[in-house]
């Protein structure tokens, strides 16, 4: 292990992703922005070799086997390494020989960054262009819908037939769900609260609230990094965020299936054109049906949705939320998994 110790100081501060294996092709040891990249810790890794702890390695063993070959660099600018249970990363990989092949160096780039800034400058446009929509939106259908109901009530007290006042309760009950359901769009508004919390209250309230609502077949596991520090938010508006998305997950189940909430920690990243030393990644993954290819696009527009009787809403605000907290909010869908991951930055 001297090469590893003797280059360790340089490796913890690379921004690069970085894996140093020994003369068996083992994980001797991986830098903290390889740990943030593959969102695995070091003590998983080490000891396990590649084609452990990775799936997909076809073209990674390629590409190791090039370089201890010729004792030369070797780069694989398109490689695509499956990371359980992640998904799969598109990167560039070079590998080095060290010390006459008594070590192999691995450097890896993500390829998908330039397209996650590009992701996340849309975001915002489209997260102003949301809050002017639906503001606009609530408050023409709010002011005349006082209007119906009042005439709704007139209507109830002239009707001489009890069996009428059915129809009488009916538009006012609906009247009611519409003025809710615009209270929901303008509550984007309102500035958040910030803070002290343990973001795992909040995934335990969620956890809670989606169990009582789908008791029967519905199974929700944790799966929490429990040394996460105390992060700055509105609980509210975080509680509201991971609950649109348990419950578009259980929806989209129609009650039957297997959800996992997961915590991590992320060293160094980029969170709105701002760099943050920390932040915390809470993802929310599902074993149902996948979201359609037709709406990967646009599925946080407002008033988009995949169910048939969804409103459309639920994922709009809670982009907007995790906006307000200067985070980001993505996603990865396939038929059979599912997995919207929500970052947010430590302050």
């Amino acid at each position: 292990m001297l090469m590893a110790e003797t280059f360790l100081p340089t490796f913890e501060h690379l921004a690069t992703a970085v894996i140093l294996l020994d003369g068996q092709s083992h994980i001797a040891y991986l830098n903290p922005a390889a740990e943030n990249l593959f969102a695995l810790s070091s003590k998983s890794l080490i000891g396990h070799s590649v084609q452990h702890v990775f799936t997909h390695t076809e073209q990674l063993d390629a590409a190791m086997q090039h370089a201890l070959t010729n004792n030369a660099s070797y780069i694989e600018h398109d490689l695509t390494l499956g990371i359980p249970p992640h998904g799969k990363l598109h990167l560039r990989c070079t590998a080095t020989p060290l010390q006459l092949n008594k070590y192999l160096l691995l450097e890896f780039h993500t390829i998908d960054r330039p397209l996650k800034l590009a992701r996340e400058e849309q975001m915002l446009d489209q997260t102003q262009a949301n809050r002017l929509l639906l503001r606009n939106l609530a408050h023409e259908i709010k002011n005349p819908l006082g209007g119906i109901r009042g005439a709704a009530q007139l209507l109830e007290h002239e009707l001489e037939k009890p069996g009428l006042r059915e129809y009488t309760q009916v538009v006012i009950q609906e009247t009611d769900r519409l003025v809710s359901l615009m209270e929901k769009l303008l509550t984007p508004q309102h500035k958040p609260n910030f803070s002290s919390l343990n973001i795992h209250e909040v995934l335990e309230r969620v956890r809670s609230v989606v169990l009582a609502e789908f008791p029967e077949n519905m199974s929700i596991q944790r799966d929490y990094d429990i040394s996460l520090p105390v992060l700055m938010g509105d609980k509210e508006q975080l509680i509201q965020t991971i609950l649109n998305l348990v419950r578009n997950a259980a929806q989209a189940m129609q009650g039957q299936g297997n959800i996992v909430l997961r915590t991590r920690i992320s060293r160094q990243v980029t969170l709105m054109k701002k760099r943050h030393r920390l932040a915390v990644i809470v993802q929310v993954i599902d074993n149902g049906p996948g979201i359609p290819v037709h709406l990967h696009d646009k599925i946080f527009y407002p008033l988009v949705s995949g169910r048939d009787n969804g409103h459309g809403l639920g994922l709009t605000l809670a982009q907007d939320f995790v906006s307000q907290h200067e985070g980001s909010i993505e996603f990865d869908s396939e038929p059979g998994r599912t997995c919207f991951s929500v970052m947010l930055p430590l302050k």
